[in-house]
């Protein structure tokens, strides 16, 4: 992820932490990378509306829209950097900001509401990635709510569970649905709607939260030491859930984890240069909703695109944000395996 630190760096509690395992996954195809560029840095998310148009936020707090021929139109601009986007059902353009919250943007007028700002009587550090399921209820998720995006690492660097999964019901309560998440990230419902399946970035891992059913209310898990940092969802055409993987872990913060946390507070106080970095690769996984599964994806490297950290199926193909470039990606919906 790119630095974008504005504020001075909030100091680290660190504890020792091992982290999962590393299970390989299938081998997966390169494609023929398509690179649009964007007037801005960083979009980290890409979804599509009714219309077929595509939206996403820039590192700035402009909120784009365009499609596929056309240029980018600004249609909104938020204090916070945008994250996570969904397209509610109303036709809003729900948006993730760290700082900031949740919002919801008019597509035509442009004008934002204020949604969740606090969760149990606290500012929102890090609303992280949302989606709504099929009656309505908006879920979102916050990955850390000790740092804001400024600050991302200071979570991978406390290996610290202060991510959370919520619900935000229609008379604008907050509930929270599933606490102490390893840097809580995306979420989306199945296509049947019985289930959310979340991503755990820091964890490596991802869980399903029940909607529905005997098991309403639970998590269990879908797919779990991947090999990749999982970071937002979409659920594709055929119900496979399709993964943005930003990045492999890296090895020198695997090393890390488990050892003295003082190397960890001593590491964070040096220029980002000096700390472990994410590698640049164009990485999507799809995972069959029922078994975890990889059921399609895409691995590739290309010299203006990489750090996938968003994707939705649209028009044919799977369209790519990314947090290190400024522009989206498309490629051909990869075939399945």
């Amino acid at each position: 992820m790119p630095t974008t630190t504005r504020t001075p760096k909030p100091p680290i509690d660190p504890v020792r932490w091992q982290p999962p395992p590393v299970d390989p996954l299938p081998d997966l195809p390169p494609a023929e990378l398509t690179v649009v560029p964007l007037p801005g840095d960083a979009p980290e998310d890409v979804v599509v509306d009714a219309n077929g148009q595509l939206w996403t936020g820039l590192v700035d707090g402009r909120i784009v829209r365009l499609s596929p021929d056309s240029d980018a139109h600004v249609v909104a601009t938020t204090e916070g950097r945008p994250l996570g986007l969904h397209v509610a059902h109303d036709g809003r353009i729900l948006v993730c900001t760290s700082p900031g919250g949740l919002f919801a943007v008019n597509p035509d007028s442009g004008q934002l509401e204020t949604l969740v700002a606090e969760v149990d009587d606290r500012q929102l550090k890090f609303c992280s990635n949302v989606t709504q399921s099929p009656d309505g209820t908006i879920y979102f998720t916050e990955s850390t709510s000790a740092f804001s995006y400024d600050h991302y690492k200071g979570a991978a660097f406390e290996a610290r569970p202060r991510g959370s999964l919520f619900r935000r019901d229609a008379d604008g309560s907050v509930l929270t649905v599933v606490a102490g998440l390893y840097f809580a990230n995306g979420v989306t419902p199945t296509a049947d709607g019985s289930a959310l399946v979340f991503a755990e970035t820091l964890g490596r891992r991802l869980s399903k939260y029940w909607l529905t059913g005997e098991r309403a209310g639970s998590v269990t898990r879908l797919c779990e030491n991947l090999p990749g940092m999982p970071d937002n969802l979409s659920t594709g055409a055929d119900g496979r859930i399709w993964c943005a993987m930003v990045s492999p872990p890296s090895a020198a913060a695997e090393w890390l984890a488990p050892r003295a946390p003082v190397l960890r507070k001593l590491l964070w106080k040096l220029p980002d240069r000096f700390q472990p970095q994410l590698e640049p690769e164009v990485w999507a996984v799809a995972f069959d909703p029922d078994s975890g599964d990889v059921v399609a994806g895409v691995r590739t490297r290309h010299p203006q695109f990489g750090l996938v950290t968003g994707l939705v199926e649209a028009h044919g193909r799977l369209w790519m944000g990314s947090i290190g470039f400024p522009a989206i990606a498309h490629c051909a919906i990869p075939e399945p395996l």
